[in-house]
């Protein structure tokens, strides 16, 4: 069967930022996005997600052969 998604968020105040890391709850893989606060909690997520996004299409398109630069 196939499970969800879910995406684990961690905020840690760094000085004058915001350091958010994302963790796909499958397959374990991390990133991390730093940002101002007044980017806000959603804007933050949403970025730290696009950037989980990306590297785990990076994995998949090497998985399958795909050329990573």
């Amino acid at each position: 069967m196939h499970q969800p998604r879910e995406i684990i968020f961690e905020f840690q105040r760094v000085g004058g930022y915001v350091k958010v890391s994302a963790v796909d709850t499958l397959t374990s893989a991390e990133v991390s996005i730093v940002g101002p606060p007044s980017a806000g909690q959603v804007e933050l997520e949403r970025l730290a997600a696009r950037k989980l996004e990306y590297v785990l299409e990076k994995r998949a398109a090497g998985a399958r052969g795909g050329l990573l630069v």
